[in-house]
């Protein structure tokens, strides 16, 4: 009965025991460490020591419940996520991609990626910290930085003696990342690499001290124990400074490295630059179409005094012919000029207005225009010109004998290899064909197909039928 009691009393014992475990470990502080959690220099040292405490406390309340995928600290919710997906693997990743390009070129990529998505996240993370832990001066916002650093598993932060963290363009910051995740990654791997690694490191504590003392910066590494160099070291500096401590920093090193500025979204403002270059290309190419518009109706106007001047009625007919001709031209300027896009013209809207011109030009008001052309069909510039003076020649010749004085129709048609140009007139009598066949106007239609490539059929159905077959 004894030996029953005895076990009847470990068991609750141990029920207890059991009990009195899981409260220990729900109170205890899962980020302590009796260890310093930076290295500074002794005469900031106590701005640190500081920052340390609010940093713990900030910490001290951790909460983890896979039931519901939450991970929190002091409310807010934390993500884990593995150190080498980061590092080594995505370096893998990014080379593999971009396979096409130099090595170089490709790790640089990688590089500004990472710096530009750690930056961002530096920013954010302080921006949230500031606001939880209720700092407002600029240094116990910066000193912070470090040792919450440390906490979440980025980098342990030693900062060096000639370091001078002013909130001004003379800020710099020169420090090590001793344990740093992303060459930890890489020594574990035991992949080797000849480039600094610590892209994440550099952006993360530039975003933050960034954010805290309200200057744009940038951090470069400049030695890297992946690469076999003792120190994961770092200088930090407004980007328009930070040459000037590199090109220091390689004079201590005889001139053998050069070094790689990231600058936050760099690509955004490239994009920005080009994109603003083209704008300003694009203004420059509006301007030539709408000088190369005027150039060619003052050009249309001297022919106009000159056979005003002649008294000359054939003189007269065949200025009137040119005028039309540079008029087909200056419209493609003109409607350039006014496009988003200057290289495309939509062939509908070409058409009518061409039409227009030629139908007030003719005073044949009776003649309609019939339109089978998709409104988004275009044509491009080099091939719309010729294209436009053969429309020209062929509406011009329709308006000029096609009809007499009665109602009449041209018609424009599209297909997917075929520009038809067709009126419903009298059509062309054999003998009348062999006199326009040896014309300035049909000689001209075939020399523009002929340049473009276009074969060209001209028949009698039902009035005139010119096809350009592509």
């Amino acid at each position: 009965m004894k030996s029953d009691e005895s076990i009847r009393s470990l068991k609750k014992k141990i029920k207890e025991l059991e009990k009195e475990n899981q409260l220990l470990k729900k109170k205890k502080d899962v980020f302590f460490t009796s260890e310093k959690t930076v290295k500074t220099p002794a005469e900031i040292s106590p701005i640190f020591d500081k920052a340390s405490e609010i940093v713990k406390k900030y910490f001290q309340t951790f909460n983890a419940d896979p039931g519901l995928s939450k991970i929190e600290v002091n409310g807010q919710r934390y993500v884990l996520m593995r150190a080498e997906s980061l590092a080594n693997d995505f370096f893998k990743n990014i080379l593999n991609l971009y396979s096409d390009r130099p090595k170089h070129e490709a790790v640089k990529i990688g590089r500004n990626l990472l710096f530009d998505f750690a930056h961002l996240i530096g920013i954010e993370d302080a921006k949230n910290f500031h606001k939880q832990m209720k700092l407002k001066d600029p240094i116990s916002k910066l000193s912070a930085g470090p040792i919450h650093f440390a906490y979440t598993g980025w980098a342990f932060v030693d900062i060096l003696p000639e370091s001078k963290p002013s909130p001004d363009d003379n800020f710099y910051l020169k420090y090590h990342h001793p344990y740093s995740f992303e060459a930890d990654s890489w020594i574990k791997s035991k992949e080797k690499t000849d480039f600094p690694v610590c892209s994440m490191n550099a952006g993360y504590s530039s975003g933050w001290c960034e954010q805290s003392f309200g200057i744009e910066l940038t951090s470069v590494e400049i030695s890297c124990r992946a690469k076999g160099d003792k120190h994961c070291t770092f200088v930090m500096a407004p980007p328009h400074k930070i040459g000037e401590y590199l090109t220091t920093q390689e004079q201590k090193l005889n001139g053998k490295k050069k070094y790689d500025v990231p600058l936050f979204f760099e690509r955004k403002k490239t994009e920005e630059k080009i994109s603003h270059t083209l704008k300003e290309k694009e203004t420059l190419l509006r301007e030539i179409h709408h000088r190369v518009k005027n150039n060619l109706q003052i050009i249309s106007s001297l022919l106009k005094l000159h056979a005003d001047k002649a008294n000359d009625h054939d003189f007269s007919g065949l200025v009137e012919e040119s005028q039309n001709r540079i008029i087909s031209m200056a419209l493609i300027h003109e409607m350039l000029y006014a496009n988003s896009d200057l290289s495309k013209i939509n062939l509908a809207k070409y058409t009518k207005s061409l039409f227009e011109k030629l139908q007030s030009s003719y005073n044949k008001e009776f003649v309609k225009l019939k339109l089978k052309v998709p409104n988004d069909f275009h044509y491009e510039i080099d091939k719309m010109i010729p294209i436009g003076l053969i429309m020209n020649e062929a509406m011009s010749n329709s308006f000029k004998y096609a009809f007499s004085n009665k109602s009449g129709e041209i018609c424009i048609s599209i297909t997917k290899n075929a520009l038809t140009i067709s009126d419903n007139g009298i059509g062309i009598s054999d003998n009348q064909f062999k006199k326009t066949n040896s014309s300035f106007g049909l000689q001209l239609i075939h020399l523009l197909a002929e340049q473009i490539d276009a074969g060209i059929s001209i028949k009698n159905v039902k009035g005139t039928v010119i096809e350009l077959k592509f």
